[in-house]
């Protein structure tokens, strides 16, 4: 197994049990936020299982096109409607259940339907801008960036109103993770495109996956406005 492969699939197990919990807490308590941010993260698990399928036996266009739905476009935006049903409430958080079910299912057709404008190659993860056309890079430059602004502020407001203790740490964790995870284009100057991906998955998920954790070990409010903004990992990737 290669380094790359390593740690693609690390990051995958660690998003499926990230996933895993907070779907446990939302079988006992149905909180909204926390079957969205389930949701999210089962779908950050099938991006970074597309990059362990394409690390371990090769790209390919169905691969990478997972890896770009999944990975690139889809899974921030979900995270973010996990912020907006805990900060904004239930009925301005399902109004944007529907905005993004709806640029999530323009996002799969787009992404089945656009021709590869250049081969792949196998032992290499490929480029947005070398395979596809500018409306799938469009799709997930306003979907990454629109999310995080979302979680990040989210994770910000948390900070600043829980300044102390345990939801502050947990708070500075989940950052922590959401800036990790937008830094492989950063590590691509000093990694190839494969290994900067795949350790910037492993260590964001991670640190997301102990903000979870500290944040769940701390007592949570009854109800919105007194509970922690983070009493779930808010992705505040």
């Amino acid at each position: 197994m290669t380094t790359q492969t390593a740690l693609a699939a690390a990051a995958s197990l660690v998003a499926l049990a990230f996933a895993l919990s907070t779907f446990e807490r939302w079988l006992t308590r149905r909180r909204r936020h926390e079957l969205a941010w389930s949701v999210a993260l089962g779908l950050f698990f099938c991006g970074s299982a597309a990059l362990w399928l394409g690390a371990a036996n090769g790209w390919n266009g169905a691969t990478f096109r997972a890896f770009y739905l999944f990975g690139a476009i889809v899974n921030v935006p979900v995270l973010a409607l996990g912020t907006i049903y805990l900060l904004g409430g239930p009925k301005r958080g399902d109004r944007w259940a529907l905005a993004i079910a709806m640029g999530s299912a323009f996002a799969a057709g787009v992404l089945i339907q656009a021709p590869l404008r250049a081969p792949i190659v196998a032992d290499r993860l490929p480029q947005g801008s070398d395979v596809f056309g500018p409306l799938p890079r469009v799709l997930a430059a306003v979907a990454s960036a629109g999310g995080a602004l979302v979680v990040l502020g989210g994770a910000a407001w948390s900070a600043w109103r829980f300044r102390r203790g345990r939801m502050l740490a947990a708070n500075l964790l989940i950052a922590g993770g959401t800036l990790v995870l937008g830094t492989s284009g950063l590590l691509n100057s000093v990694l190839d495109e494969m290994d900067a991906f795949s350790v910037t998955l492993a260590a964001g998920v991670t640190l997301l996956f102990l903000g979870f954790l500290l944040a769940a070990a701390g007592p949570a409010g009854a109800v919105r406005g007194s509970q922690p903004a983070v009493d779930v990992p808010a992705p505040n990737q």
